[in-house]
């Protein structure tokens, strides 16, 4: 264990503090507010410390934090996983493994989705869970506002039988398939304390052996990249799109854009989609 930088890390805390909306937290912005941020009770008060401790620190003349305080300031402040080791790093810290995938996505990767508005682009995190999607990501694959609890997980969908247009013989169904549990194996390593990833895991391992025989395979990846995916649509047909898989950096999610070459048959059934939207059942994709 190193020494504590009080200096940086007191610039450090009132840097992030006043990059963090008071929205961000579920706090409304309020009109008196005169400096840009999160005051510093607010700070404290989802930290679960007191405001004296905290007002301690960014004046340079704390004691040094636990590993439960930091663990707790790096959730209050929404730090991206790079920040949250910086901040270890400054108390002399080796670093925790983060807890766990943010549920919540970045509003500039929000505001990016709903201006693709010709391209289908959702965000999972790495457990696969769909957070966010645009209209034609809903026209392409349903939409998920209307699908029942559960329903959200694109692994649970491959393996518990509740959809059944999916068939794990298909080659390239069972391909896909086969990188889901590896980049699951892959999240439960980087996220050793999500309870989210080990129920999923539970909860899949009890669907059969398809799913078993897999993870026994202890294969590791992290897709990245482009692929190619098929999805077959009950209203514009077979479809043969380029699938761009970006991470996002620190929140443990990624985004996944769905395009096709420009004159190709995908690209013209690509633009009847986007007339019909979603009124039509769920398709699937390999």
């Amino acid at each position: 264990m190193g020494g504590m930088d009080r200096r940086q890390l007191a610039d450090f805390l009132r840097s992030r503090r006043a990059g963090v909306r008071p929205a961000d937290v579920g706090l409304p912005d309020g009109p008196r507010r005169r400096t840009p941020g999160l005051r510093r009770e607010e700070v404290a008060r989802l930290a679960g410390i007191s405001v004296d401790y905290y007002a301690r620190l960014e004046q340079a003349r704390g004691p040094r934090p636990s590993r439960q305080v930091l663990s707790a300031l790096a959730r209050a402040l929404r730090l991206y996983d790079a920040e949250r080791a910086h901040l270890y790093h400054l108390v002399g810290e080796v670093p925790s493994p983060p807890s766990g995938p943010s549920a919540d996505v970045p509003a500039g990767v929000v505001h990016l989705l709903n201006r693709l508005d010709d391209t289908p682009a959702y965000v999972t995190d790495v457990k696969y869970e769909i957070l966010a999607w645009n209209s034609m990501a809903a026209a392409l694959l349903g939409d998920p506002d209307t699908w029942p609890p559960g329903r959200r997980n694109m692994i649970w969908n491959l393996f518990s039988g509740e959809l059944p247009e999916v068939a794990l013989a298909d080659p390239d169904t069972s391909a896909f398939a086969d990188e889901c549990v590896a980049e699951l194996r892959a999240a439960a390593a980087r996220y050793p304390e999500d309870a989210g990833i080990h129920g999923l895991i539970a909860r899949l391992r009890a669907t059969g052996p398809e799913f078993v025989r897999r993870w026994d395979e202890l294969r590791v990846c992290v897709r990245e990249g482009t692929t190619v995916k098929r999805v077959r649509h009950p209203v514009v047909g077979e479809l043969e799109l380029e699938c761009e898989t970006l991470d996002i950096a620190g929140h443990g999610q990624r985004l996944v854009v769905y395009s096709a070459a420009p004159g190709s048959r995908t690209a013209e059934a690509l633009k009847l989609l986007a007339v019909v939207g979603t009124r039509w059942p769920a398709g699937s994709v390999s």
